[in-house]
């Protein structure tokens, strides 16, 4: 796959707009978006200045739309794969627009490399509260590894993912006091892959989803040399050798009759909860998503909302080629806990999260052409790393387990929300591409509410 300089853009791209009609909540009109004591101050003072309706706020968030770009180029040959991640480059985003209707005045707008001064997305308060885990990201997670496998090195990684931290007011994760750690694919700390400016953009966003999912996790990056499949799953094997229990995997490439040999090479680690991105190509499936050693994770579109639990999502769709992935695997057989009918082998996805960009997660990057400091995020590169964060706030799974069985044993009930509306696409079958009650390809069996759905008791 070709890589791209330090200086140079590494995807011309083209224009693309999202649509996000989020409807705001009278609980969430005080508790803005974003975790840091600076933000939350400035929300108060300003909500206190100014009276705003809740209907007012929904109009204002309904308005939201994004351009974006794929952060890792295009689509790749046989044997490699592309990152999941995609960075917003224009528009407003709903974090934007609520903030805005909150103050009382006109929505900023994100223009192309340009440097922002404050986030533009959803932050750790808002994943906490969106999928149950406010309480546990504060308890949860001491002594638990997250790793966080990627193509090539990003030099900024480390100082970037502090000034995340800091922002939100979250504990320091540094090498010195060994809560971080980078190695290259053969485990080595200083002998590492040639830096590459949009898998960067890729590194800090996983880094800062772990962080903002669970705060108190450790978090080994394992960057591999290139985005080649083999290499890859070499990294995936090194952060399983690491003592990871947790890996997220936030990339993919088209399915081939070698993936069953790299099931077995690289993604069969019992005991080790693996996730990978279902893919942001729309319907369709693609490896290692397809893996039945891994958890497939899906992506939604996550608004606010007037019910009860003050959040709704629906799939994550913007064309007929973007949004989330899903499908039924061409060749990796069906795992025995997964009971669909309408697909004889592996299905895709399993859970799903937060992806669509209009509604994406704040990123912190400040690496090549991408590196502007604050930037919006989305694409199932966002999910993945989310997921398997829960997966760590859980607990160690079960040392024989695969934990991509453990969201099946809680199908169906208040451990998961149930997205029900959208489609990634057109499919024969038509669970396959279409949401539906229970389980359907795009979002799987539903996204985290709590723990339950993500532990083996």
């Amino acid at each position: 796959m070709p890589t791209s300089t330090p200086n140079s853009p590494h995807i011309s791209g083209r224009w693309r707009r999202v649509g996000s009609a989020a409807a705001a909540t009278a609980a969430l009109v005080l508790a803005g978006f974003g975790t840091a004591v600076q933000a939350n101050a400035a929300t108060t003072a300003t909500t206190a200045a100014h009276k705003v309706s809740t209907k007012a706020i929904a109009a204002q968030v309904a308005k939201a739309h994004v351009q974006y770009t794929k952060a890792c180029g295009a689509t790749p040959k046989k044997g490699y794969a592309a990152c999941n991640a995609l960075r917003v480059t224009g528009g407003t985003t709903a974090f934007m627009e609520k903030q805005a209707a909150l103050k009382g005045v006109a929505p900023k707008t994100i223009k192309p490399n340009a440097a922002q001064d404050d986030p533009t997305g959803y932050g750790p308060s808002d994943i906490q509260s969106a999928y149950g885990l406010t309480d546990a990201a504060s308890s949860n997670g001491s002594g638990e590894t997250v790793a966080i496998v990627d193509a090539y090195d990003d030099p900024n990684a480390e100082a970037d993912l502090a000034t995340y931290r800091d922002y939100y007011g979250l504990s320091s994760c540094t090498t010195d006091n060994g809560c971080f750690k980078k190695v290259s694919q053969t485990g080595s700390t200083t002998s590492l892959p040639s830096a590459d400016s949009g898998w960067a953009g890729e590194i800090s966003l996983d880094l800062d989803m772990v962080s903002a999912t669970c705060p108190n996790c450790n978090i080994l990056l394992v960057e591999a040399k290139s985005a080649s499949d083999a290499n890859l799953g070499t990294a995936v094997n090194e952060a399983v050798k690491l003592g990871a229990k947790f890996v997220s995997n936030s990339y993919g490439g088209s399915e081939s009759s070698s993936d069953t040999t790299y099931d077995s090479s690289y993604y069969k680690h019992p005991g080790v909860a693996i996730t990978a991105s279902a893919g942001d190509s729309g319907y369709g499936a693609e490896y290692p998503a397809a893996s039945k050693y891994v958890t497939a994770v899906g992506g939604t579109k996550l608004s606010t909302s007037s019910n009860s639990r003050g959040w709704t999502e629906s799939v994550w769709n913007t064309s007929s080629t973007e949004g989330t992935g899903s499908g039924c695997s061409a060749y990796d057989a069906k795992p025995s806990w997964q009971t669909d009918t309408g697909c004889s082998k592996r299905m895709i996805a399993d859970v799903s999260a937060v992806a669509d960009p209009a509604t994406g997660v704040s990123v912190y990057d400040t690496y090549g052409s991408d590196g502007t400091g604050w930037n919006t995020y989305g694409g199932t590169s966002a999910s993945s790393p989310l997921i398997a964060s829960v997966y760590a706030l859980a607990g160690t799974p079960g040392s024989s387990d695969y934990p991509a069985q453990y969201p099946y044993n809680a199908a169906g009930t208040s451990a998961l929300n149930d997205v029900t509306s959208g489609s990634n696409g057109t499919c024969s079958t038509s669970y396959f591409c279409t949401a539906k009650s229970g389980y359907d390809g795009p979002t799987g069996w539903g996204t985290p509410e709590g723990l339950g759905a993500f532990t083996a008791s």
